[in-house]
């Protein structure tokens, strides 16, 4: 009886036991095939469904005439399929033949055991067609879209350029990329457990979306021959590099962009120096092309020189603590504190009124007016003048102004800011800065893009951009605008006095640091016409050999632009 008692008890229990192991078991079953059916579904689908992404093509790049400036070349990616391949010895062959590739490189790539392979991207589309021709079971050949650059190293930094995988790199491709990219497209092929497709199944397709056009402020022609004279003075002066810029004062369009010497947009990961590549680290060949890409114009920063002067005046007529009549006298010198800061003309220029210390680009004239408005002033318009912040340029990677704080400014740095030394500037934000002060007062933001297109060139949206009023009074600013063309036509900018025009400006050159290496950067700024600017320029040169005074070697540069420039764009002669 005891033996049968405790039989049944273990009987119970393995029952019992069984009973909880089935429920278990059911219930898990219940929670795969209702509650969790959708996610195992899709796994499912994956293990039967093979993907192969279509490459959307990307929006071009316009200039204001609609003269493409970036395009889409079309061609192929070639790939294997490891479980539909029937012959690997004749794929490794065709494909390490027609791709110029290294058979022992082809053959671990069609060996691999994977779903799918990679073997070459940017093919071009001949080399795809031929290889479409063998018809060899497990070689896809898919069409795919790689940038062109139809004028090569135009804008080169202003335009940049694409990776491998047609993504923005630097420039207006990556500030613009979620107009350009586009939508990428799917084909979708079914497999059976062993990856091989199901004949018979038709394959499921979704279209690609191309990205949208982008119109921008640029003009061709103008550029290109920006380019010319920009690398004839680089040649003729020898010089390490040239800038020039072209804008709009009155709403910030930006016409030309030139930083020679350019890059070539259809080869961008190759030296514009000449330099043998291999000869460098990896480090270093990065930072050899980080400074190719590099925009003096926005991601550089410069000491003005008297280009700055322009600010100065404004500053003083605006505080009031400046008259025209105002006199002076340089003997070619100011002491200021402890130091002796000379005037460019070592005899001086004796005595002048403003109007004619202005024309003579005179050190101690401008100190004089600085020392009187005082640092705290002068720093408070540096800052009203918007100085102090960005531009806010379409362009990726603008720099900031370099400046000392308010509390460190004392008399001698007070003495130099006054004409353009010991701080630092963009080239873009003078540009800017001296179009608020001639157009009236309104600081505009300078930009490239204009305007969204479709396919058909129908404008999906017409791009906006902010502006400020009030930077200086319209008094200012047409007393400025009076100035700045009696330096062209009577003082230190007269190289760039061009017959029938009037044009304003400003000469400068400036010493880099450090002061010892005897380096110099030359720059021209001026503006046509004098009374109603409608095109402003910038002509910067970067350690010029031999003479090196701007208004003896970068007014001349600006010049000869306007006298090409200013009748391709109507501007009439007066």
């Amino acid at each position: 009886m005891k033996n049968r008692t405790y039989n049944r008890k273990k009987i119970l229990v393995v029952f019992l036991c069984a009973v909880v192991i089935l429920s278990g078991l059911i219930g898990r079953l219940v929670y795969l095939m209702i509650f969790d059916a959708e996610y195992y579904q899709e796994l499912a689908e994956d293990l039967h469904e093979r993907e192969r992404e279509i490459k959307a093509a990307r929006g071009e790049i316009v200039d204001r005439n609609g003269v493409v400036l970036a395009t889409n070349r079309t061609v192929c990616t070639i790939s294997v399929v490891h479980s539909q391949i029937e012959d690997p010895e004749t794929v490794i062959s065709v494909l390490s033949s027609e791709l110029s590739l290294d058979e022992a490189e082809v053959r671990e790539k069609v060996e691999k055991v994977s779903s799918m392979e990679r073997i070459e991207t940017n093919v071009d589309k001949e080399t795809g067609d031929k290889i479409r021709e063998y018809d060899l079971a497990g070689v896809k050949v898919d069409e795919d879209y790689k940038r062109y650059y139809p004028f090569d190293d135009l804008a080169s930094r202003v335009l940049g350029f694409t990776g491998g995988d047609n993504q923005g790199i630097i420039g207006l491709e990556v500030k613009y990329e979620d107009v350009l990219k586009g939508t990428n497209g799917m084909i979708l092929t079914v497999t059976d457990a062993r990856g091989i497709e199901l004949e018979g199944v038709a394959e499921d397709r979704i279209e690609p979306v191309a990205g949208d056009t982008l119109q921008v402020s640029l003009d061709y022609n103008i550029q290109a021959y920006c380019q010319q004279a920009a690398m004839n003075v680089l040649e003729e002066k020898q010089a390490e590099a040239v800038s020039i810029l072209l804008m709009n004062p009155q709403n910030g369009e930006i016409y030309a962009m030139v930083n020679v010497p350019e890059f070539d947009l259809n080869d961008p990961f190759t030296l514009n120096t000449g330099e043998d590549a291999s000869s460098l680290t990896d480090e270093e060949l990065q930072d050899a092309l980080n400074q190719m890409w590099r925009n003096r114009c926005i991601n550089d920063t410069y000491e003005p020189g008297s280009v700055f002067k322009i600010i100065t005046a404004s500053a003083c007529l605006e505080a009031g603590t400046l008259s025209l009549d105002d006199t002076f006298y340089c003997p070619g010198y100011r002491i200021v504190e402890d130091r002796k800061i000379r005037c460019h003309k070592v005899g001086g220029h004796g005595q002048e009124t403003f109007v004619q210390g202005i024309q003579n680009s005179c050190n101690p004239v401008f100190m004089d007016i600085g020392l009187e408005l005082g640092a705290e002033r002068f720093y408070e318009y540096f800052e009203k003048f918007g100085l102090l912040k960005l531009t806010n340029i379409d362009l990726p990677g603008e720099a900031g102004t370099i400046m000392h704080r308010k509390e460190d400014i004392g008399t001698v740095e007070l003495a130099t800011m006054t004409f353009g030394q010991s701080f630092q500037v963009t080239p873009i934000q003078m540009a800017v800065t001296v179009s608020s002060i001639i157009n009236g007062g309104t600081r505009v933001t300078p930009h490239i893009g204009a305007a969204v297109l479709d396919e058909e060139g129908n404008t999906v949206e017409k791009l906006e951009y902010e502006t400020e009023s009030d930077a200086v009074s319209k008094e200012t600013s047409e007393t400025m605008q009076t100035l700045l063309e009696s330096v062209v036509s009577e003082g230190s900018g007269k190289n760039a006095y061009l017959e029938g025009y009037s044009i304003g400006g400003k000469t400068a050159t400036s010493q880099t640091l450090p002061r010892s290496a005897n380096k110099y950067i030359s720059s021209f700024l001026g503006f046509a016409p004098a009374d109603d600017p409608q095109i402003l320029g910038m002509v910067i040169i970067h350690d010029p050999q031999g003479v090196y005074y701007g208004g003896t070697i970068a007014a001349p540069v600006l010049r000869d632009i306007y006298d090409n420039v200013l009748p391709y764009l109507g501007i009439e002669k007066n």
